[in-house]
């Protein structure tokens, strides 16, 4: 297998999850920032992969297999790290209810294609603004400069949180039919 600029990107995305989760430990007063950064990083090139693998033609299969992962274990570790740190259920439990509904989905996912169907919800706005949401609630709630951006984060976490289930819901309806067949 070749590997192209975008697979590169993506696998760029895996290797910084270490040194995202060491920087979230690290006891110096920039560690924050510096965790909050590269999460940002991971981010960028997450959109960017993608554009370029669609600009240049270079879909491949593994890309299509390993940029979701990535996202998905990026943002999961993200959400761990954030409910570890506040350590309180009002921050927890948008966090497992975004990590809970991520294992619900690719459950589906994964039934639907043993089964030969696939259940189609195409991305929505919906699903752009509670990534959007995400992103940056996990920004702010990982670098935690003042209160006001950790305000901030923890609204945004909450909207996330009530877009995840509603983008949930489209998934379960799209696929009812064959979830509740014989």
């Amino acid at each position: 297998m070749r590997f192209n600029i975008p697979t590169l990107l993506t696998l760029f995305r895996v290797i910084l999850i270490p040194f995202f989760v060491l920087a979230f430990y690290l006891p110096f007063q920039w560690a924050p920032f510096a965790c909050a950064l590269i999460f940002v990083v991971a981010a960028i090139t997450d959109w960017f992969d993608g554009w370029l693998a669609r600009l240049w033609k270079q879909t491949t299969r593994f890309g299509a297999f390993l940029d979701p992962v990535a996202d998905k274990v990026m943002v999961a570790i993200a959400l761990v790290l954030v409910a570890e740190h506040f350590h309180i259920w009002w921050v927890t439990l948008p966090a497992a209810t975004m990590i809970a509904r991520e294992i619900i989905i690719s459950a589906l996912r994964e039934w639907m294609a043993e089964i030969g169907k696939r259940s189609s919800v195409a991305v929505s706005w919906i699903g752009k603004v509670k990534t959007t949401a995400q992103m940056l609630a996990l920004v702010g709630l990982l670098w935690r400069p003042n209160d006001i951006v950790i305000g901030a984060g923890v609204i945004a976490l909450y909207i996330a949180a009530v877009l995840t289930f509603w983008s949930m819901f489209q998934y379960l309806n799209a696929a009812r039919a064959d979830l509740f067949e014989g």
